[in-house]
């Protein structure tokens, strides 16, 4: 009860709207983390349980099927995520900026095993990346809600998406010389040069999945918080607002 009534500085209430957005684009700072994070969590929910996937995505302003931003991400159709999709569309993604890796403790646990593994932190490169101070390179985390669509099978449109998707997560030698730094074997399945990518977004049997960027919350490492909508003038003028372009009238 205490801490209630006497929270910390940076304490924000979020479980109601907080600071809304409402612009014809996206916040240039969910914009950049999108176009520079390597993957997001997907989050699906059946009449259960919620199910939270790592992805590989593709972000684009629009494309030549639709106008506004979108996310691209592919799927196996007898996945648990493509199961619940199809029965629930609507989703959560969480993109963020922030370094990852868990750095050394001051007090090391002998017993504690997985990422980082030894040999990483014998490296310079990696020592590099696990001890950096992680609040000078990072900024937000993006929560983005919408509704995923299932692209028709043999259309236009998922030849197009499955080959824009393609050359953003095709990464060459550099993310084999990474998953050799961090003690992972090479994927058998890998093209030469695709970074495993091939495998799974080319299948015929590879379902893609696109979801159309409407409505999120930013989240900074100070604990503020912030909603943002996207709506276009006409909608704006609808519903008696004045047209805004990043937040600015």
């Amino acid at each position: 009860m205490t801490e209630l009534q006497h929270p910390p500085l940076n304490w924000e209430a979020s479980a109601t709207a907080t600071h809304p957005q409402v612009s014809t684009s996206l916040p240039p700072e969910v914009e950049t983390c999108l176009k520079n994070a390597r993957f997001l969590h997907l989050a699906t929910c059946d009449a259960l349980y919620p199910h939270v996937s790592l992805m590989n995505y593709t972000y684009l302003p629009s494309t030549p099927f639709d106008p506004s931003p979108v996310i691209i991400m592919t799927t196996n159709p007898s996945s648990k995520k493509t199961l619940n999709l199809i029965s629930n569309p609507r989703v959560s993604l969480l993109v963020h900026d922030w370094v990852s890796h868990r750095p050394p403790t001051r007090n090391p646990d002998p017993t504690r095993e997985g990422s980082p593994p030894p040999q990483a932190t014998r490296s310079s490169l990696a020592s590099l990346l696990l001890n950096i101070n992680t609040s000078a390179l990072s900024s937000i985390s993006a929560t983005i809600n919408g509704t995923a669509r299932m692209v028709e099978q043999g259309s236009e449109e998922e030849a197009w998406c499955k080959e824009r998707h393609l050359e953003n997560n095709t990464f060459g030698d550099q993310v084999m010389e990474e998953r050799g730094l961090f003690g992972a074997r090479r994927d058998p399945l890998a093209t030469e040069g695709d970074g495993g990518a091939s495998c799974y977004i080319e299948g015929e049997e590879v379902r893609v999945v696109l979801v159309g960027v409407k409505e999120g919350r930013i989240a900074d490492w100070k604990g503020g918080v912030k909603d943002w909508v996207i709506m276009s003038p006409s909608e704006q003028r609808e519903r008696g607002r004045q047209p805004m372009v990043n937040g600015v009238a």
